[in-house]
């Protein structure tokens, strides 16, 4: 079988939720043409370059297949009919990476640095006033 990678985005408008069950239905495909999913992650609600149907956001979401091109195809085929799938795209790749994405990566530096910031903050308005 082949390695895929595969990131999806949805319409700005559809909850998180809603975006899960998209995974899911599209998981039962690729597992209904015996391939499986590694790894998902969901980036989260990001700005678009330019607007893709009237909509400038969009909820990005990756996924790694392992399937046979049939899968995918017909996975793909789905996404084109459904009305919350803005854009999608499929790249085969020699090996899937286990550890988080670089999107993921980014996220956690993000989160890490902002918590850093508060602590601080909260530190110097904790300390006695010099003078």
């Amino acid at each position: 079988m082949a390695l895929y990678e595969h990131v999806f985005l949805t319409r700005q408008d559809v909850s998180s939720q809603r975006v899960e069950e998209l995974v899911e239905q599209f998981k039962g495909v690729i597992e209904s043409g015996e391939g499986t999913i590694g790894k998902t992650e969901y980036w989260g609600l990001k700005s678009l370059a330019f607007r893709i149907k009237k909509n400038r956001k969009a909820h990005f979401t990756l996924m790694n297949i392992d399937a046979p091109h049939q899968a995918v195809a017909e996975m793909e085929r789905q996404m084109g009919i459904n009305e919350d799938v803005l854009r999608f795209l499929t790249i085969r790749v020699e090996g899937l990476e286990e550890e988080p994405s670089v999107q993921m990566q980014k996220k956690e530096r993000d989160e890490r640095r902002r918590r850093d910031r508060e602590r601080r903050r909260e530190d110097e308005e904790g300390a006695p006033a010099s003078g």
